[in-house]
């Protein structure tokens, strides 16, 4: 397969459904936009109190001073308002709090207490930033764990019309993938798929730092339908558009191909080539 990859395509697009009000938060945070992987207070007072601030999966680990005396660790969430508080164990030097995949993103500010009185701030931007880095077919990528997602029951004309789709998260906070869908210029375009369109799965959890393989299950490249493009002796072309929604923030990512089919006029033995301007 033949492939032009850039680390992020000048035609991908970002549909912000309710997420807004994030451009401004996190503008007023950095002065070049990219969030700290860890924050530790600033405050003379605070500094030596809250060690590390970082997200590990879909957790807010905090790291902090066992020799002054803290009883209570408070999280507030972008808000104002509480997010959650434990109290800290004698000798403990860290604990954590669960984001999961339903928080607000935007600035977190954790406080360190001993017997109602503040000892320390520190504040953490957390926000997933998702982007597709990659789609390929089944036909060109065969070492990929087409069995181990499908099943070794299934043919392999059946993955043969299916595709994954490498998603990268480059923010600071952890998101999910609650849908998956193709459609334009595909033998098989299906702009509504049923369920999550990824399969036999709801949602994918993707960590802060970390990429991972969608894989489809509305046979995209499989068998021609009435609205798609197939395969020609000499060549078809056009594009195509992969798009995902996520949890945190609902929205939609979504990046547009290029495509070519070539060599047969069955899309079984049809050659596809796919890249990105």
């Amino acid at each position: 397969m033949t492939r032009d990859k850039f680390p992020l395509s000048r035609r991908t697009a970002l549909r912000t459904i309710t997420g807004t009000a994030l451009v401004s938060v996190a503008g007023c945070l950095s002065t070049d936009g990219d969030p700290s992987p860890e924050n530790t207070s600033a405050s003379p007072s605070g500094k030596d109190i809250i060690h590390r601030i970082a997200v590990e999966g879909t957790t807010l680990v905090i790291e902090y001073s066992s020799e002054v005396g803290l009883d209570r660790i408070n999280l507030i969430q972008p808000n104002g308002e509480l997010f959650a508080q434990q109290e800290t164990a004698a000798g403990s030097q860290q604990l954590s709090f669960e984001l999961g995949t339903a928080y607000e993103p935007g600035e977190y500010t954790v406080t360190a207490l001993s017997g109602g009185e503040t000892l320390a701030e520190s504040s953490k931007l957390i926000r997933p930033e998702l982007h597709i880095r990659d789609v390929g077919l089944y036909r060109n990528n065969p070492n990929k764990p087409w069995d181990e997602i499908y099943g070794d029951t299934e043919t392999d004309r059946l993955k043969n019309g299916e595709a994954y789709v490498t998603v990268e998260n480059t923010g600071s906070g952890p998101d999910a993938i609650v849908e998956l869908s193709f459609s334009g210029d595909i033998p098989n375009p299906v702009e509504d798929p049923r369920g999550s369109g990824m399969y036999e799965t709801e949602r994918v959890i993707l960590p802060p730092g970390e990429e991972t393989d969608l894989f489809s299950n509305s046979f995209p490249f499989g068998s021609q339908s009435e609205s798609g493009m197939g395969c020609s002796t000499d060549s078809n072309s056009g594009e195509f558009t992969v798009t995902i929604r996520t949890q945190v923030g609902g929205n939609e990512i979504l990046n547009i191909f290029d495509v070519q089919y070539s060599g047969s006029m069955d899309m079984s033995d049809c050659e596809v080539t796919i890249s990105e301007d």
